[in-house]
């Protein structure tokens, strides 16, 4: 019966998969080589990690991490099994799809939280706490990541990066060629977008072909308007949706609407990134992976693009967080487990944050040569209020996260903010668990 009930589960996941953070494009995925290896190819082992790091700077993060182990282990090759599209949600089909047929990958992407521990829900994950005590990684993980991961005293996903939600780009040379400067507050954003565009530049680059770049828009306005605490309680239910300052940041979404590209039901993130390269925008609003796709386009650090938090009014830190997970049953578990290591340590996380965009979930990692975002970020990070993001698949379960993705495209088409209000008060039944 067990058996039957986690097929049931899992299939319930297929048809029921949230969208989830970080986009991806239609990158060619690849293999790591053992081209000069020695290694006797009838001797090797092969494994797949499954993830959608397919766009720019994240895909050359992973196949740095699959190059590193390689070398470190020529017997075993990985497959980088990334799947493009939907901004992560047609790879966790595929991941549901293959856990249900009984043919895992080795390991897989997925935020952490409540997006990881859904397949624990399902019985399908391994517990990852021996490694944790055998390798020492709760001296160097925060607790607030380890505890998103955890269920039951027992740690199913391993944390390898920490990005961060609230953060406008911006083109450096267009806002100094119009004599504009980076706006930090609300009322200086619409100055600004006001200027930029009677110069007939779009001042927000916006791509909502999927809605959660949307929900990302409006979720940093509510951290605005809510502060840290406040948003926290928003997200478990304990208040309302209707009240003042839910409606302000609602205000404020609809708002910057009218300052972003007509064609963004069209485009996803990186395409909206690219009319930042171009110049054809100035503004962007986007978790910091965007940092390593500029990077992926030699656009270099305040001098071609720039970077601030979104307005607030306390300093926060909106995170996001990668985790792996290793499923149960996958064949070849030693090479497995050696890969997991490798993910964990100080050398697959250097080498990974380092391309991503994104700091390493190990508060060990020497991140003197990462570029100067990041090591922005990595101090931030030590010195802002720490919220866990909507947006990022970490701060609810995944039915409200979906239901929120949902709500916002009604909210911006047809600009009811009456309606969208009343459907998340109704909606709040899923934060409680009812």
């Amino acid at each position: 019966m067990k058996s039957i009930n986690k097929f049931n589960s899992i299939i319930g996941i297929v048809l029921l998969l949230p969208l989830v953070l970080f986009g991806c494009s239609s990158n060619t995925n690849s293999v790591s080589s053992n081209e000069g290896s020695g290694a006797d190819a009838s001797q090797q082992v092969e494994l797949d990690i499954l993830s959608w790091w397919t766009a720019g700077g994240e895909a050359d993060a992973l196949n740095a991490v699959l190059d590193g182990f390689h070398a470190a282990h020529p017997d075993i090759l990985v497959e980088n099994a990334a799947v493009a599209g939907g901004a992560g949600s047609n790879a966790q089909t595929v991941l549901a799809t293959r856990l249900a047929g009984g043919d895992p990958p080795a390991i897989f992407q997925a935020q952490g939280g409540p997006d990881l521990l859904r397949w624990q829900e399902s019985d399908s994950l391994e517990a990852l706490t021996g490694f944790y005590d055998e390798f020492g990684w709760k001296d160097v993980i925060p607790e607030t990541l380890l505890q998103m991961n955890t269920v039951d005293n027992e740690i199913y996903g391993l944390p390898i990066n920490v990005h961060r939600n609230n953060v406008i780009w911006y083109n450096k040379k267009v806002l100094d060629e119009n004599g504009l400067q980076p706006p930090t507050t609300y009322d200086e954003f619409f100055t600004t977008a006001e200027a930029l565009k009677a110069k007939g530049i779009t001042p927000l680059a916006l791509g909502d072909k999927n809605p959660r770049w949307a929900t990302l828009l409006l979720e940093t306005a509510l951290l605005d308007q809510l502060g840290a605490d406040g948003i926290a309680k928003l997200w478990t239910g304990d208040v309302d949706f209707d009240t003042p300052e839910v409606r302000a940041a609602i205000g404020i979404y609809q708002k910057m609407l009218t300052y972003t590209n007509e064609n963004h039901s069209a485009l996803d993130w990186q395409d909206a990134a690219e009319l930042i390269v171009s110049g054809d925008a100035a503004m962007m609003i986007m978790g910091d992976w965007a940092s390593g796709f500029f990077a992926s386009k030699n656009m270099e650090p305040n001098v071609d693009y720039g970077w601030i938090t979104t307005p607030s009014k306390e300093k926060i830190f909106n995170v996001v967080n990668d985790s792996m997970g290793m499923p149960k049953g996958v064949a070849n578990q030693e090479a497995v487990k050696k890969l997991v290591e490798y993910f964990g340590s100080v050398e697959g996380q250097k080498a990974f944050n380092k391309l991503k965009g994104s700091i390493p979930a190990r508060t060990d990692v020497d991140v003197s040569d990462y570029s100067l975002y990041s090591q922005s970020a990595a101090q931030d990070f030590k010195d802002s209020k720490i919220v866990l993001s909507l947006a990022g698949g970490s701060a609810t379960p995944a039915a409200f996260i979906n239901k929120f993705d949902e709500l916002i495209n009604m909210l911006t088409y047809q600009q009811d903010a009456d309606a969208f209000v009343q459907a998340l008060n109704e909606a709040k039944t899923i934060l409680k668990g009812n």
